[in-house]
């Protein structure tokens, strides 16, 4: 039988282009969406199977036109692939309105739309795959890390919804949660976050600078991997016959959040405290 129509968001870089490659090479057609044209093309080029599809999740009108292109189309998406997303990173307190809305624009409502965009071609065939990107953050938040957790906890939940509501017409959702992946991530959330932290009050400094230094000797004592290994498990996933509910992979995955599901939250707070140096701290 032929592979269904495949649509990846965030397909420009890192994870999401990595995935539409390893989908064009398992012989979908797939239509890769981000806001960077130049890198789609190239994409394309270099992979057959691949369209390139222009659209800047962040802006609602955009995502509206690009949702009734989805729902006009004559052979329906059988597979979503919601990767496209960032992180605002900073202490609550110092959160702006106006770039939190955007996050939330593209983590959360960007995802929820295109889901109900193509959902109702995989109802009438009583078969599709949606994989949500989330994060291990998703799961747990760290210090500095609230407003880009926030937006993966709503994923989270948004999932756990959709499991129980699509499961009667053959739809499997499936959670990806990442750990740390080496892409353009970082630079990106270091981009987006740098006048908030300048505007951070100073009282905060000896948090941050605890959790700073905690941050350094995790990440000093590990390895991070490229997206493809990410790419691999979400490729995996979509072609199961039996696929899981959920996928951990990268650094801290098997760690951290099976330690999460085990402790209560009096518990899990006192060793993060203490992982990030901020128990007993007195500012």
């Amino acid at each position: 039988m032929p592979k269904p129509i495949a649509l990846v968001t965030g397909a420009s870089s890192g994870i999401g282009r990595a995935t539409a490659q390893g989908l064009a090479r398992a012989g979908f057609a797939v239509i890769a969406a981000a806001r960077r044209l130049d890198r789609l093309q190239e994409l394309a080029e270099q992979n057959p199977g691949v369209t390139p599809r222009q659209v800047d999740l962040s802006d609602v009108d955009q995502v509206e036109n690009f949702c009734a292109e989805i729902i006009g189309y004559d052979e329906p998406v059988g597979v979503l692939v919601n990767n496209a997303g960032y992180s605002w990173r900073g202490v609550v307190e110092a959160a702006p309105m106006a770039p939190l809305l955007r996050m939330y624009q593209v983590n959360v409502f960007a995802l929820l739309r295109l889901t109900q965009a193509v959902l109702p071609g995989m109802r009438a065939r009583r078969q599709g795959r949606i994989v949500n990107l989330s994060s291990i953050v998703g799961r747990f938040t760290f210090p500095g890390s609230g407003p880009y957790a926030s937006t993966k906890h709503a994923v989270e939940a948004v999932s756990d919804a959709m499991r129980h509501e699509l499961l009667p017409f053959g739809i499997r959702v499936i959670t990806i949660r990442p750990g740390p992946i080496a892409t353009e991530f970082n630079d990106t959330a270091n981009e987006f976050s740098a006048e908030a932290a300048a505007n951070t009050p100073p009282e905060y400094q000896p948090v941050l600078a605890a959790a700073g230094a905690a941050f350094g000797k995790m990440f000093g004592q590990i390895r991070i991997p490229g997206p493809e290994v990410v790419a691999e498990v979400i490729v995996e996933a979509i072609t199961s016959d039996n696929p899981k509910a959920a996928y951990a992979v990268g650094p801290f995955s098997d760690e951290l959040l099976p330690l999460r599901a085990k402790l209560d939250d009096d518990d899990w707070l006192e060793g993060m405290n203490q992982r990030f140096g901020l128990a007993g701290l007195k500012v």
